[in-house]
């Protein structure tokens, strides 16, 4: 390891250290080197607290119903799809805990496969909010989608809490019936910005976007937060479903930054970090939660040990008993971005459900003024649908795995 690459280590070791501190998580330093051969070594948290009041869905089991369905709409299937089946599994964790619990209120849970595609997504929705019984519902993941059929949701009536969608501009829209359960790109940016900047160091950040509702909205926060260290020169844009990168990969090898802001989703991510390691770039490749996913490292293979990632999700797998009851319906697979997000969002409906409520009004009224812990963090939403607080984290990966290293934000 150089003294340049030591003496940033030991920066961002000692920063994120603070911060992890700050949550009285527990950590422990990795024997790797670090997210590449010789990047630095950052401390690995080993469990996260949890609220101790925090939302269950089982409840106290008294609850009593009949007729009423909870729904999921999004990807299942076709392109970064995992990033939605994540969330579902999180969804029915919940519902069976709860169903499980209270012998007198069992909820149906429906799925509506959108596949994360725009031009879908509108007629998934209309098939949903037709069925009277559901009346409340868990999505839409992504930024797109939920952009071409969230007015659907709002002429039903139709409350529904996205546990991944994040451009801002989906709160800005007037509805009354959309609330989002995390962080949006307007946190995310500047704290991506800062997280390569101040933390790893990097001297200047080329920012990849993809052509996505979501990649052009974090794209944008980002490089406004980065300021003077975003390379203009190697900024560049990709499309869903790319595969060749060789324009981008040079305009990033003749810049030679620091690291690489990808803005988007795994599928496109994953052969840009393999093209430009082939290409022998030595900086970091960092990606927001659309990216952090085991199946970014599976496709990227050794071309991922570069990688870090900003999430404004919690690692569900540091929660032990939330892991043990998601991988129960997932047949064995930990939780993954978002996991526990879906699931936390589905306790706040299933809570609501379990006061008596029947009917869409008055779980709508319901969320809006609910004001809660979860496991992921506390709820409690403005009147356009943002949470009140939210928080950024950071993450790493180190032997093929993705780690957890803290807040960041």
């Amino acid at each position: 390891m150089s003294a340049a690459k030591l003496a940033r280590a030991v920066t961002v070791a000692a920063v994120l250290s603070l911060a992890v501190g700050a949550c009285a998580a527990n950590t422990s330093a990795s024997s790797s080197s670090g997210g590449s051969s010789s990047g630095p070594s950052l401390p690995v948290v080993t469990n996260v607290p949890v609220p101790s009041d925090a939302a269950n869905p089982a409840g106290d089991g008294k609850a009593t119903c009949s007729g009423v369905s909870l729904a999921y709409a999004g990807t299942e299937s076709v392109n970064n799809a995992q990033l939605g089946i994540n969330i579902l599994n999180g969804v029915k964790a919940a519902v069976n805990a709860h169903n499980a619990a209270n012998p007198n209120c069992q909820v149906q849970l429906k799925t509506f496969d959108t596949e994360g595609d725009p031009n879908k997504a509108p007629g998934v929705v209309t098939s949903l909010v037709g069925q009277q019984d559901i009346i409340g519902v868990v999505g839409l993941p992504f930024s797109g989608e939920s952009e071409a059929a969230d007015n659907i949701f709002q002429s039903a009536g139709l409350v529904h809490i996205t546990p991944s969608a994040t451009n801002p501009s989906l709160t800005q829209q007037g509805y009354n019936t959309f609330f989002r359960g995390l962080a949006n790109d307007n946190v995310q940016g500047p704290a991506a910005a800062k997280f390569m900047t101040s933390e790893l160091k990097a001297s200047s950040v080329c920012v990849i976007q993809d052509d996505s509702a979501y990649g052009i909205g974090l794209a944008a926060a980002t490089i406004k937060a980065l300021g003077s260290k975003d390379d203009a020169n190697c900024n560049d844009k990709v499309t869903t479903g790319q595969k060749d990168f060789g324009s981008t990969v040079s305009k990033v090898m003749a810049a030679k930054p620091g690291a690489v802001f990808y803005a988007g989703y795994y599928t496109e991510a994953a052969p840009l970090d393999q093209q430009l390691s082939s290409q022998g770039f030595t900086g970091e490749f960092v990606g927001p939660d659309g990216v952090k996913d085991p199946e970014f490292v599976k496709l990227a293979g050794s071309a991922s040990k570069n990688a870090y990632f900003t999430c404004p999700c919690l690692d569900g797998s540091l929660i032990p008993n939330f892991a043990s009851a998601y991988e129960k319906v997932s047949g064995g697979v930990a939780p993954g971005t978002y996991s526990v997000e879906g699931y936390d969002s589905a306790t706040i409906l299933l809570k609501g459900i379990d006061t008596g409520i029947t009917t869409r009004p008055a779980l709508l009224s319901y969320v809006k003024n609910y004001n809660g812990d979860g496991l992921s963090k506390h709820f409690q939403w403005s009147s356009t649908g943002e949470l009140s607080t939210s928080t950024i984290y950071a993450y790493e990966v180190k032997n093929g795995q993705i780690v957890y290293l803290g807040t960041i934000s």
